[in-house]
């Protein structure tokens, strides 16, 4: 092979290396980018699904405060509202409804009424309380207790909304178990109200119980919100509430044949006997009660025979469904004269409590005679659910009758006092009644009723309808040396109506008195409907805005016990007579 031929012959080795060499490195290059393109598109296909959730997040997200915007614009507290649960963690995507945001209002609720709880433990350890204070203290952990109940079984009615009941009655039910609620944290800060030492404690209370009212008037707003859209929508009226559930003779569909029968019967078969002389089952009504079985849904009757018993009674929470049945109103006398004057919260004055749910009284006289200068002294307070009360007299002076909270009806009963003694915010209508002011102390004005509504979404006030409203036999001869109105608004939303009722001339021709200036006179809801007597003339009444003459026997509707507290549904099971509409 010749030098030339060599080099060709290397050149083309050289070549065929070249070759072979760009070959390999075409390959790597299509390797190399095929792998880029690949990455490429993996890494945009997870951008895209990574950006696609957090759209869909922000979406979720943004729909939910809507949702929660929108929901709480209805509130009285709508920044208190939207800003607590927004706060919450994992919230932002999964409030789909308004009945989400009223859960998660509950929710936040019952976690600051447990807050506040602990807050009355830590000060029930401070030393140098006073005995009042204490009292205060503990009336404070069993409104604590009684709201966390409340609140407990308003998640649990809701939770069945709409499916439970009629649409009108699982309203009623919702409304007036956040009523309550909120009423039990004004009732804890009135306890702090009697003297200067008080005001420290309830200064420290403040912030609390006030963050825990606001919360649970924003669920109450945010529940009459969602149900009276619901209601409007299914076409509710009054009249279709009063004939909801009940049959031609009043009593609820529900009822048994074998019920029925029992409650027509003029007796009651007593389940056991209290008697002071020692004849009966026990010989004190708080015995007979701490014996009665817990949590029953069928009726307790404890009968009660003729008798002075000289104690102070509480029939708690867990003691549901008990029926008190004296031997007629002048015979059996159930007397105490707990007092502010003498230490005591308004609160735990009463000579009779009744907190637990469906119970009634019949025949029996629930008194305090501590008097008219020993101020506040309640015979009987009352924060039971579908309470009843028939044939009794309730008599004392200065806070009478304490409708603390829930629904309650009174039928054949006299009630006697003097300053504020029909008062607070039950549902509470009375049915046939004697109301009577009688002489108070030197200078005092006599006030029929106080009630104590303070959120115009609340479903409380005094229906008091065909009663006689007149004077005691030691009033008469000086009446006209003691003023006495028909009420005073000791809340901002005081709501009293005065409907188809005797008024005697006992009444003031104003008809209604101030509280402290001109506080609540333009919010406040006092009526009068058909009355008739000689204190029942309206021509001189007050001119406050909140005062009405009713001439529409649509809104005296509203008032009467089938509409009002839902009678229709629960007060033929009583066995008490009853009307239900006007």
């Amino acid at each position: 092979m010749t030098h030339m031929a060599e080099i060709l012959e290397g050149v083309s080795n050289s070549g065929k290396r070249i070759s072979t060499a760009a070959r390999n490195n075409k390959k790597l290059s299509l390797i190399l980018l095929s792998s880029f393109l690949l990455a490429t598109i993996v890494i945009a296909t997870v951008s895209g699904v990574a950006a696609s959730r957090k759209n869909s997040d922000d979406n979720s997200h943004s729909a939910s405060h809507a949702i929660l915007r929108s929901s709480c614009s209805s509130t009285r507290y709508p920044d208190l509202c939207f800003s607590s649960i927004a706060a919450v963690p994992g919230i932002s995507s999964s409030l789909a409804s308004l009945k989400d945001v009223i859960e998660a209002s509950l929710n936040l609720t019952i976690k600051a009424v447990e807050g506040t709880y602990f807050t009355i433990e830590k000060l029930l350890g401070r030393r140098g309380l006073s005995r009042r204070e204490k009292t205060a203290l503990h009336d404070c952990l069993e409104d604590v207790d009684q709201t966390l109940d409340e609140l407990h079984k308003t998640e649990e009615d809701l939770k069945m909304y709409p499916r439970k009941k009629s649409l009108s009655q699982q309203a009623d039910d919702l409304k007036i178990l956040l009523s309550a609620a909120m009423t039990n944290q004004d009732s804890c800060e009135d306890g702090f109200s009697h003297d200067d030492a008080d005001k420290n404690v309830r200064k420290v209370l403040m912030k609390s119980l006030t963050h825990v009212y606001h919360m649970c008037s924003n669920a109450l707003a945010m529940i009459r919100n969602m149900t009276d859209t619901d209601m409007m929508i299914a076409g509710y009226s009054n009249e279709r509430r009063l004939e909801e559930h009940v049959d031609k003779n009043g009593f609820p569909e529900w009822l048994s044949v074998g019920d029925r029968r029992l409650l027509q019967a003029s007796t009651v078969t007593p389940n056991v006997v209290v008697a002071a002389d020692g004849s009966g089952n026990y010989k004190t009504v708080s015995e007979a009660v701490l014996a009665a079985p817990t949590k029953s849904s069928k009726r307790y009757v404890i009968k009660i025979k003729a008798g002075v018993y000289r104690e102070n009674v509480e029939v708690p929470k867990k003691k549901t469904n008990l029926m008190f049945i004296g031997d007629g109103r002048k015979n059996t006398i159930i007397t105490g004269n707990r007092n502010v004057k003498d230490g005591s919260t308004t609160f735990k004055s009463a000579t009779v409590a009744i907190v637990g749910d469906g119970f009634l009284a019949r025949d029996i006289t629930f008194q305090n005679t501590a008097g008219a200068a020993k101020h506040q002294a309640v015979a009987l307070r009352v924060g039971s659910d579908l309470s009843a009360f028939y044939e009794c007299d309730i008599l004392a002076y200065q806070d009478t009758l304490y409708v603390h909270s829930l629904r309650q009806f009174y039928r054949s009963c006299l009630i006697a006092g003097t300053v504020d003694f029909i008062f607070g915010n039950a549902a509470a209508v009375f049915q046939d009644c004697d109301i009577h002011a009688r002489r108070p102390d030197p200078g005092q004005k006599n006030m029929v009723t106080a009630q104590g509504r303070d959120d115009p979404n609340q479903n409380t006030g005094i229906s008091i309808q065909k009663c006689r409203v007149g004077a005691t036999s030691d009033l008469l001869p000086v009446k006209s040396s003691f003023p006495t109105y028909l009420g005073r608004p000791w809340k901002e939303y005081s709501r009293t109506v005065f409907m188809q009722s005797v008024i005697s001339d006992v009444i003031n021709p104003a008809g209604w008195h101030e509280w402290n200036g001109n506080f609540a006179l333009d919010t406040l809801y006092y009526g009068e409907y058909q009355n008739t007597g000689a204190g029942a003339g309206t021509a001189n009444r007050v001119k406050w805005k909140g005062y009405r003459v009713i001439t529409s026997a649509t809104e005296a509707q509203q008032f009467t016990a089938g509409s009002f507290i839902g009678g229709s549904s629960w007060l033929g099971s009583t066995g008490f007579p009853f009307t239900a509409g006007l």
